[in-house]
């Protein structure tokens, strides 16, 4: 019989998804949910404090010695050896409105590589999660199925995503995003984590973000990666805390990196 390498710790990360999903679920559009800011002027409620405070508790009795690198209470997501990087909740900005889009994320990182990576979505219904060498998986209304990316090879057949147009005026290029946009077939804003998991499981092509923390990423680079996909930051290294994100099928990765890179682009971003 064969023993998965990363079993135990997909078994705990399942059990620190649950965890997550009990408190977000149970504060979401909570008339008493407390929102502040934090000093970049990204929200906070309650619900990601208190996520990543039980997170951290779990992992302090089942990992003693594993570090812990969180979105609220701070830590090395790159430290040597085993961290668990958390994003209590990825999508706050859709949670404090009301909106059902948002996700905890849960990577396992180890020596500064993912090896695990946990995404639960509880009020789309929907929980994905990788690792290294063991295939991508969704679990949703259908059941429990492993997933792969696309086969489109052409950016003229490709549907590409992002999370805001504003975020590429201040972090990188409004241009060359939209030169990706114009050579793609079609374009969305589903944002943050869920384009991600799309590229993963086949309905999108591309998901690219100028700016984002390793948080944010940690769990997607497993996913996409194990889903047979490419994920690189925006000067096409494959690393998770480079500030940037490009997650793609594999096929029109470097046509798309070709033209949010080009002269022009590196120009406005300087």
């Amino acid at each position: 019989m064969t023993v998965l390498r990363y079993s135990v710790d997909l078994a705990l990360a399942q059990r620190l998804a649950d965890a997550a999903d009990a408190i977000t679920t149970s504060r979401f559009r909570a008339l008493d949910l407390n929102v502040d800011r934090k000093p970049d002027r990204t929200p906070v409620t309650d619900a990601d404090t208190a996520v990543e405070d039980a997170v951290r508790k779990l992992l302090a009795a089942e990992r003693p010695d594993d570090a812990v690198a969180g979105e609220e209470r701070g830590g090395s997501a790159t430290a040597p050896g085993r961290v668990w990087v958390v994003d209590p909740i990825d999508g706050t900005k859709n949670f404090l409105r009301g909106v059902p889009v948002w996700a905890t994320l849960i990577a396992l990182v180890e020596d500064g590589v993912p090896v695990v990576g946990m995404i639960s979505a509880p009020l789309l219904g929907r929980r994905w999660w990788a690792a290294t060498g063991e295939g991508a998986w969704l679990r949703d209304m259908a059941g429990e199925r492993r997933i792969s990316v696309s086969r489109v090879s052409s950016l003229a057949d490709a549907t590409v995503s992002t999370t805001d147009l504003g975020s590429w005026v201040e972090h990188h290029s409004r241009e060359a995003y939209l030169r990706l946009v114009d050579a793609c077939w079609e374009s969305r804003a589903f944002g943050d984590f869920w384009q991600h998991c799309l590229v993963a499981e086949g309905a999108l092509d591309i998901a690219i973000e100028p700016i984002v923390n390793p948080w944010d990423v940690a769990a997607v680079r497993v996913l996409v990666t194990e889903a047979g996909g490419r994920f690189s930051d925006l000067a096409g290294t494959p690393r998770f805390d480079g500030g940037s994100a490009l997650s793609t099928n594999g096929l029109v990765h470097e046509q798309a990196l070709e033209l949010v890179t080009a002269p022009e682009a590196r120009n406005a971003e300087s």
